[in-house]
């Protein structure tokens, strides 16, 4: 079995350890990066930009591949799944149209709308600078303004956290129309939840949704919860699939909206097959949705697709077959905690070409794990890019039993690096 892979986070290394544990399975990784674990795992792969879909595909085609994994939300949302279906190689992840819930947050927000779907909240989208000026000016309510298209998570500022004046937000959304930012779809302005936010991740075929445990996601650079946002600094998740602050009535909250949105999208005309990422807020008046995403979530996939009993390529199989419904999808009752290695000054002025040392055989011993991210490897040594570096992964009974693996590894990670200390300190994040 010669199976693809898209990608070269720390996300997609998780996935890669999961799929290489198939015997006979051929690992092929193309990745805009050489992400040592990939590289290490793979039998060949390809440095190409993740975005240049035909490369991949013509590449997939000449070393024969079965099937496809596909990471990154970019080459979703490019049509790298309906590029490799026309060579009859299907793929774990969605059609370009199934994946406008991540790539058009205005297509999700309206075809929530369309179907009555629980978990709305109100938006208004704008393509003016002056519209939307005159909406801001108007209101005294705080929002939430975000770019129709992909921005990697960072995208997204709200009103009274990271924009401290009226004034600010208008200039905020302006830029985003006049730079074009996310593709040039307009601004979404939506109103402020506030609550607590966590990702619920489900594989999909099309009609059956299997969930994975919940996960608690920190996407802002410093401790405290402060700073500019970023892809992701770590996250945390709970023996039980829940999290502390949140129930099972809330959980199945979360994946009822998610199961009614692959519903709504299929009679909209387009299967949704992958895994369909929900961001939500429990809030006071229930659990409402952030965004979705076409894709697993980096860090958030890193908590679970390690704790998968299942074999992830039969669980792969049974998504792109429609059979999800006949496989019985397990995880390890473990609490697990990761924390991402950035570079110095990561989210505002990342030092790059800092150099790393990881002592693997000690962060293994402690029962830690170690899955590489966006670095370069020069010889022995790594060294850091503008991006994230490397997650490191605790396992526990509890969240501070796992956290406290996490910072007895980080001893054996050397040179100059950030991490935030205080995600997985239930008492501090």
């Amino acid at each position: 079995m010669r199976v693809l892979l898209v990608g070269g986070g720390g996300r997609e290394h998780a996935v890669a350890a999961a799929l290489t544990r198939t015997p006979g399975l051929e690992l092929f990784a193309a990745m805009g990066n050489e992400s040592p674990g990939i590289a290490d795992l793979s039998n060949d792969w390809l440095r190409c930009p993740e975005t240049d879909i035909h490369r991949i595909a013509q590449w997939a085609r000449e070393q024969r591949i079965d099937w496809a994994f596909i990471g990154p939300d970019d080459p979703i949302a490019l049509g790298l799944c309906d590029e490799l279906e026309k060579l009859g190689i299907a793929s774990v992840g969605p059609r370009k149209a199934a994946a406008r819930l991540e790539s058009s947050k205005l297509f999700a927000r309206r075809l929530m709308e369309k179907h009555d779907l629980p978990g709305r909240v109100e938006f208004h989208h704008f393509r003016e600078a002056g519209q939307l000026t005159a909406f801001l000016a108007s209101t005294g309510k705080d929002y939430a303004l975000k770019p129709d298209g992909l921005t990697g998570g960072k995208g997204v500022k709200v009103m009274g956290v990271h924009l401290d004046s009226k004034a600010e937000a208008i200039a905020y959304g302006r830029e985003m129309i006049q730079q074009a930012t996310g593709g040039g779809g307009g601004v979404i302005v939506e109103e402020r939840l506030i609550g607590e936010e966590f990702t619920l991740q489900c594989f999909v075929d099309g009609r059956t949704v299997a969930p994975m445990p919940a996960v608690r996601d920190f996407k802002r650079a410093f401790e405290g919860d402060l700073g500019p946002n970023t892809g992701g600094m770590g996250s945390y998740s709970q023996a039980d699939g829940l999290l502390p602050f949140l129930s099972q009535a809330d959980y199945d909250s979360a994946l009822d909206i998610v199961r009614r949105v692959v519903q709504a999208v299929k009679e909209e005309g387009a299967e949704y097959k992958g895994v369909l990422y929900g961001q939500f807020m429990l809030t006071p008046a229930g659990v409402k949705v952030v965004e979705f995403n076409a894709r697993l979530g980096d860090p958030e996939a890193i908590n679970v697709i390690p704790l998968l009993q299942t074999n992830l390529a039969d669980v792969c199989a049974a998504v792109m077959s429609g059979s999800l419904d006949k496989l019985n999808i397990g995880f390890d009752a473990k609490a697990a905690v990761c924390k991402y290695v950035v570079p110095p000054d990561y989210g505002t002025d990342p030092k790059v070409g800092v150099p790393l040392r990881v002592d693997s055989e000690k962060i293994a011993a402690l029962g830690a794990q170690v899955y590489y991210a966006r670095v370069n490897r020069d010889g022995g040594r790594l060294l850091t890019t503008t991006s994230r570096s490397l997650a490191i992964l605790g396992t526990g009974e509890t969240i501070p039993q796992a956290e406290n693996v996490v910072e007895q590894a980080l001893h054996h990670v050397h040179g100059d690096f950030y991490v935030r200390r205080d995600i997985g300190k239930l008492d501090q994040c």
